[in-house]
């Protein structure tokens, strides 16, 4: 059960930056990012009152609160990265980094022990991610794209191993906490970033908000993973959301891919196979 809602996670991410990366790039990344937490604020909110009527535990909302840092920081320079680069290269780089640190955290400091199968499919999952983001180098893709990509991947990363850390017993709440934080941070970034003003046509808030209420599902599908599964491999499944992307553009943008994005493919639905079997 803890393998299929990370893959849910997985599924719900992924259709959150296709969402989201295509708004920001014909609005603000910084109010994409800002209007998508304070929706996914709203729903887990209401969806807390509902899931969770008993008053969290401090510790749990303390842990939520930080990985909400994380969140907020991710989801700025992804969809900074989106704006200023290529979706199918933001996408996966910043994967990478999400999941190759926390499984390093989670082996050296948590002490975790996945089976030598998952661990084929863990080992697997990196360079397939890897592979799925070298598509058309000549696509002029951004460079600044590309540097934002590892930003986000830390962010990522940081969101994963605090929120692993809430209790079980504290519900939803360590999530809408971090919304709250998410905010905060996305604020601060502005401040620090300071993004060239620019004039919308429209501000596809409706667009922002969605990718927002889709990443807190994501993040309450990869909360309930961790109770059951290993935080390496919950990271892991969850972090093969960079294959929606592709998939999608190929569907709906008729783009193309290289092979090795179509090995890339592969080798991520293997990992995905033999992580759940592991």
């Amino acid at each position: 059960m803890g393998a299929l809602l990370a893959v849910a996670s997985a599924v719900s991410y992924g259709i959150s930056d296709v969402i989201g990366g295509v708004a920001a790039r014909k609005a603000s990344f910084i109010r994409v990012a800002l209007v998508g937490q304070l929706a996914g604020f709203l729903t887990m909110a209401a969806a807390a009152l509902l899931l969770t009527p008993a008053p969290p535990t401090l510790e749990g909302v303390a842990w939520g609160a930080l990985s909400g840092v994380g969140t907020g920081a991710a989801m700025t320079f992804l969809f900074r990265g989106i704006a200023r680069g290529a979706m199918s290269v933001v996408v996966p780089v910043s994967a990478v980094g999400g999941v190759a640190l926390p499984v390093l955290v989670g082996v050296a400091l948590l002490g975790e022990r996945p089976t030598a199968v998952a661990w084929v499919g863990i080992v697997l999952a990196v360079p397939a991610l890897w592979w799925v983001s070298r598509g058309d180098s000549a696509n002029g893709a951004g460079r600044g794209g590309v540097l934002d990509a590892p930003l986000a991947g830390v962010g990522i990363a940081v969101q994963y191993l605090t929120l692993a850390q809430a209790g079980g017993d504290s519900g939803v709440w360590p999530v809408v906490a971090g919304r709250v934080t998410a905010v905060v941070a996305v604020v601060a970034l502005f401040a620090v970033l300071r993004p060239t003003a620019q004039r919308e046509r429209q501000h596809h808030d409706l667009a922002a908000a969605g990718a927002g209420v889709l990443a807190g599902l994501a993040l309450v599908c990869y909360q309930l993973a961790t109770r059951t599964e290993l935080v390496t491999v919950a990271v892991v499944l969850s972090s093969l959301y960079p294959v929606i992307p592709v998939v999608l553009g190929v569907v709906l943008l008729a783009e193309r891919l290289t092979w090795r994005q179509l090995c890339g493919l592969g080798g991520a639905l293997a990992a995905t196979v033999l992580i759940a079997i592991g």
